[in-house]
């Protein structure tokens, strides 16, 4: 695909990148490989807005792919951070601004009697995952396809040959014998979950879930879905574990966990409770949690754990969106911007589709909203690719993959819609037949 925005500079240093960074990227997705063209270096961002290298200006609906839910650069999150970092970077040791980031966690999310603060969402759900085969002297573990978990290695894992097979490593440098105890299941599939524990419940540690999947694109769990999940774990002593780092303060502010009705053994957070700093945590069952070392068996260990800069910033954020009327007025802007995405091209009879979960939204190049992985993949991505384009070109910055979530902050007022809509518009004359 021909990339027709003034991107001189964002070339320049993409072709510097290369040389020494994999791919000229730190994260594979950032390197534009799926929809094709050169990546836009980022210069800054303001409220809804980031600046490329160019400097040229674009609304941000990636939003740093989640943490950035009250905007770019908020005055109050950047007073927290300049006001920490005054104080000094990281001690290695206890302080007291992580005992009440906990305590704030804990008061939010009522499912997590104790929780403790890692540096990503890999950690966080690697280390879950640790902590449910410790506690259930369990090895084997349930995911589902689609559903994205980190780069720890028994998760990097593609469904087997046949319904409850286990899985195969989808990544390099994944030993088979790693993958072998990774059970890889269709989302929104209530039956293939209940032959699983049919079959193997005495020997499953845990299943973990993204409660809303934000990495095939919002697709939501059915309800029934997640209360099989939740009969089933009970039923068999296997853990629960919902992964909410994309979710967790992003769709709710108790959580996906608080839309179902569900409460989960533990749960994974990360992205939002960092408010842009590297900061993620996960938590759940005092017993269970009573397993990590120095109290119990399970190891798990930080260097900048609770690192008080990145525990300033997130602090500094969740008191934003634990203000009065905060989510209401954020919900109705995503669900107004995700109709403002599509209205033209459903006008014009062009097969686009959107979702809206709280602030995250889904796209589709499809007719209906996906609600499977298979299903998802059935999208036309390469329209989907010239779509990406066309709003690139009209200063609107989407997730640079048809198999992701966007993300909407507080910042994203009517007048950011109404640009945004007008984009879309300008976008769709361009995909018409």
């Amino acid at each position: 695909m021909t990339d027709t925005g003034n991107a001189s500079r964002s070339e320049a240093l993409f072709a510097r990148a290369q040389i020494c960074i994999p791919g000229g990227v730190n994260s594979p997705v950032r390197a534009f490989r799926s929809v094709g063209g050169t990546p836009r270096f980022i210069a800054r961002g303001q409220g809804p807005y980031i600046w490329d290298a160019d400097g040229r200006r674009y609304v941000d609906l990636v939003g740093s792919w989640g943490p950035m839910i009250v905007g770019h650069a908020h005055p109050a999150v950047l007073e927290a951070v300049n006001r920490a970092a005054r104080d000094g970077l990281s001690f290695g040791a206890p302080t007291e601004a992580e005992v009440e980031f906990a305590e704030r966690l804990v008061r939010m999310l009522p499912s997590m009697e104790q929780v403790r603060l890692v540096s990503s969402g890999t950690e966080a759900t690697m280390s879950a995952i640790r902590l449910a085969r410790g506690a259930t002297g369990r090895s084997k573990l349930i995911k589902f396809e689609g559903c994205y978990h980190g780069h720890a290695d028994a998760l990097l894992v593609k469904a087997g040959s046949g319904a409850l097979t286990f899985g195969n490593p989808s990544s390099a440098g994944v030993p088979p014998e790693t993958a072998q105890h990774t059970i890889v299941l269709d989302y929104n599939d209530c039956q293939q979950l209940e032959d699983a524990f049919e079959r193997m419940g005495a020997q499953i540690a845990c299943v973990i879930v993204e409660p809303i999947a934000g990495n095939m694109n919002l697709v939501r769990a059915s309800a029934e879905f997640l209360q099989t999940m939740r009969r089933q774990c009970s039923g068999h002593g296997a853990v629960l574990i919902f992964d909410e780092v994309m979710t967790g303060f992003r769709v709710a502010l108790g959580g996906a966990q608080s839309l179902y009705g569900i409460v989960p053994d533990l749960t994974t957070l990360g992205k939002v409770i960092g408010g842009g700093m590297p900061l993620a945590a996960f938590g759940g069952r005092r017993d269970i949690m009573a397993q990590l070392a120095p109290l119990g068996p399970v190891y798990q260990a930080g260097t900048l754990s609770g690192n008080p800069v990145a525990v300033a910033c997130g602090r500094a954020t969740l008191e934003l969106v634990e203000q009065p009327g905060f989510y209401e007025t954020l919900g109705k802007r995503t669900r107004s911007l995700a109709e403002a995405l599509v209205a033209p091209g459903q006008d014009s009879r062009q097969p686009f589709s959107a979702d809206a979960v709280g602030s995250m939204f889904g796209l589709y190049s499809a007719s209906q909203v996906p609600r499977s992985f298979a299903q998802v993949m059935s999208c036309d991505k390469e329209r989907f690719n010239r779509f990406f384009h066309a709003m690139l070109d009209r200063g609107v910055y989407l997730a640079p993959s048809a198999y992701e979530a966007g993300f909407v902050s507080i910042q994203h007022d009517e007048a950011v819609v109404a640009q945004v809509a007008q984009a879309a518009r300008e976008a769709f004359a361009t995909l018409a037949p």
